[in-house]
């Protein structure tokens, strides 16, 4: 099979050597003798990435491949979601945290990707949607879930995870540790508090950390919900420590449950800016449910993530 692949590239995620990687999975690919068109579109600013996937014609290609970020992975699924686009997607990991690869173990070099492309071997995958707007992995409101968008894309490129880092240490002073109230709405689980962070997940990493949603899967139909309720200072080292060992589901400020539908508010009233994919996202209030199997994603021909989902939710003690 002679692949025809369409290429969205984000030149300026991560460490800057996406084309780099590109032209060298083309070459593979070449040489391999699996290749018969490759369009390149390149980024220059916010929603070129999802016009750019809206605007592809399905008898065209074969494939799409999203090269760059969270960000601008998560403009592709987009556009391909929102424009009916039908084609598998893969996933290039040149951002700087790239959750949704890392949790996938996506390859990062060049031959054994296009090795990956050739095999074709792909995997339905559930989605998040909140208001409009498509989630591949994660939509966040709260402590640090900003990070993203408040360090420059410059530092991202220079200090990568070191900037993101460095920016979520302001986060967890004593003057910026604030909380908001947070109504929370489902049919497993419906409260109310002040809370100092939310995530609602499709896959177990996030932010970096591996397991932080342990129990997620990728295509059982449900969203993982972590809500963690106002902290104050002396609650943040132990919370580190059992965010680091994987035994935090058990502190007394972390609530976790699964659903496939959820709305959050604010009683409040007051602004909050919430994180899609490592973006601005929309605000509260806001439902957010799953759609099963909404998309088809390129995947390692061994790939534990995708295997055995589970049908029904896990019974989570906390």
């Amino acid at each position: 099979m002679k692949l025809r692949i369409k290429v969205i590239i984000n030149p300026s995620s991560g460490r800057q050597n996406s084309r780099e990687f590109v032209e060298d999975v083309v070459t593979h690919l070449l040489d391999l003798g699996s290749l018969s068109r490759v369009d390149m579109m390149f980024t220059k600013k916010g929603g070129d990435a999802e016009a750019f996937a809206a605007a592809t014609p399905t008898s065209d290609f074969d494939l799409v491949l999203a090269v760059g970020g969270d960000g601008t992975v998560n403009e592709v699924v987009n556009g391909m979601l929102k424009a009916n686009v039908d084609l598998p997607l893969a996933i290039f990991a040149g951002g700087t945290v790239n959750d949704f690869a890392t949790y996938m173990n996506l390859p990062s070099d060049p031959f054994s990707f296009a090795e990956m492309l050739v095999a074709f071997q792909t995997a339905s995958v559930d989605v998040g949607l909140a208001a409009n707007r498509y989630f591949l992995n994660v939509l966040a409101g709260g402590l640090m879930t900003d990070i993203a968008y408040k360090v420059p894309s410059d530092a991202k490129a220079t200090l990568g995870r070191i900037a993101y880092w460095l920016e979520g240490a302001k986060d967890l002073t004593t003057n910026n540790l604030s909380s908001f109230p947070i109504r929370v709405e489902s049919r497993e689980e419906t409260f109310e508090f002040n809370a100092s962070l939310f995530i609602v997940s499709n896959s177990k990493s996030v932010g970096g950390i591996r397991k932080l949603l342990p129990y997620a899967e990728l295509c059982d139909g449900l969203l993982d919900v972590l809500v963690v309720s106002k902290l104050g200072v002396a609650d943040i080292l132990p919370l580190l420590g059992q965010l680091l060992t994987g035994n935090h589901l058990k502190n007394d400020n972390v609530v976790y449950f699964q659903t496939s539908e959820l709305q959050i508010s604010n009683p409040s009233g007051t602004t909050l800016r919430l994180d899609l994919d490592g973006e601005a996202g929309p605000k509260l209030p806001i439902s957010i449910k799953n759609m099963p199997h909404a998309l088809r994603i390129i995947v390692p021909t061994k790939q534990a993530p995708i295997q055995n989902c589970p049908a029904n939710p896990k019974e989570i003690h906390s």
